[in-house]
């Protein structure tokens, strides 16, 4: 489990904690100002408190040997499964708005799955393209690695989290191409993967589609058609735009600190599918550079750690956790700005949640455990950095 005489502390990557504590410290400041006069104290607190949990989470995994953490893949892929099922199958399932059922509601605590079986998945998907490394010129494998991926994925699916969904499907793609998946496999799956996406694409926009929700519909047809549902599906991100464009090149943070005046108090769920609306208002274009900063640093330095892996297992797994992190950082800030569709996904250490912190400190920890193995064996298909 703790197999000292293994690591390599020279390449404990501490710059990678340091940012994510100054992500999270950040966090917690927007996540107060979110919450306005009402919320703003309460929300301060349980920001930072899921910040001590998640740092401490994420140091004691960067210790746990990775090989000992994925000897339990399996059963880790089977409870995350039951998980994501129960929250549509179990009178736990609940949802705190929105009326799709993507948390478990326990004693005390409201619970989102899907975070979770983001990191399980990464687990079990580089177990298996492990396992069946010199066979990633079969389609077999690819199909096998697909059911894998789907099982847990349909599930989250039903909870209408579309967005989680693609977040799974993303790291899926990443990981088996990161594992040396053959060109004669993937020439022939984006020859019919593509017009298949676009045949889907233009389905789900017809008013008898079945294959998602109708607010799901919904947002993706405001979208293409903004001018039609401006003051309706639109308003969100409408607003969202001109929280961000009144900040301008500083920001509003040192001008007035009476949160309750700001553009964004128009935004729903601001404090955690819309935390770069805060992030723009306050502190302008250049603050938000520097958080974007230091988010394309995380997965950078995540890249770094897979390129330097000492095996295929842990190459597999630092890909995994860049590739979730690299995806939701894209999609939460496309959204707050309005070149993406309404998807509801949480920011990277920056929007609140304990189950979204939790995951991200959960990834961060296995990535830093990655760095600092000594060598066991050589493995390729993999040079990015």
């Amino acid at each position: 489990m703790f197999n000292f005489k293994l690591y390599n502390f020279k390449r404990y990557n501490f710059y990678l904690i340091a940012v994510v504590i100054i992500l999270g410290l950040c966090s917690s400041y927007f996540v107060k100002q979110a919450g306005g006069t009402e919320f703003g104290a309460s929300n301060f607190k349980k920001q930072i408190i899921g910040l001590i949990i998640g740092l401490a989470v994420a140091i004691f995994v960067s210790l746990v040997d990775y090989h000992f953490i994925t000897q339990f893949s399996l059963v880790y892929y089977i409870i995350g499964t039951l998980l994501v099922a129960g929250t549509k199958f179990s009178p736990l399932g609940t949802d705190l708005s929105t009326g799709s059922y993507r948390w478990l509601k326990l004693p005390g605590l409201n619970f989102q799955p899907a975070e979770l079986m983001k990191i399980l998945l990464i687990l079990s998907l580089a177990v298996f393209l492990c396992k069946y490394e010199d066979y990633m010129d079969q389609f077999r494998i690819v199909i096998f690695a697909g059911i894998v991926m789907a099982i847990p994925t349909s599930f989250v699916l039903v909870q209408s989290d579309l967005s989680s969904s693609v977040v799974m499907m993303f790291i899926f793609a990443m990981m088996i191409f990161a594992a040396g998946l053959s060109y004669r496999i993937i020439a022939p799956i984006l020859a019919v993967g593509i017009p298949a996406f676009l045949v889907v694409f233009w389905y789900i926009q017809q008013p008898y589609q079945k294959l998602i929700s109708d607010y799901q519909q919904m947002r993706i047809v405001g979208f293409l058609n903004p001018e039609l549902y401006d003051n309706s599906i639109m308003y969100q991100q409408n607003y969202s735009i001109q929280a961000i464009a009144s900040g301008r090149l500083i920001g509003k943070l040192f001008m007035n600190n009476a949160s309750d005046s700001r553009g964004y108090r128009y935004v729903d769920v601001i404090e955690s599918d819309f935390i770069f609306t805060v992030i723009g208002e306050e502190v302008g274009f250049i603050g938000s550079c520097v958080i974007i900063g230091l988010l394309a640093t995380v997965v950078i330095m995540c890249l770094r750690i897979a390129n330097r892996a000492s095996d295929r297992l842990g190459m597999l797994i630092a890909i995994g956790v860049a590739s979730m992190f690299m995806f939701q950082i894209f999609a939460n800030i496309g959204v707050a700005s309005r070149i993406l569709p309404n998807t509801g996904l949480p920011l990277p250490f920056l929007s609140s949640g304990i189950s979204s912190m939790l995951s991200s400190m959960l990834g961060i920890g296995l990535v830093l455990n990655v760095g600092i193995q000594t060598s066991r064996s050589k493995y390729g298909g993999f040079s990015m950095l």
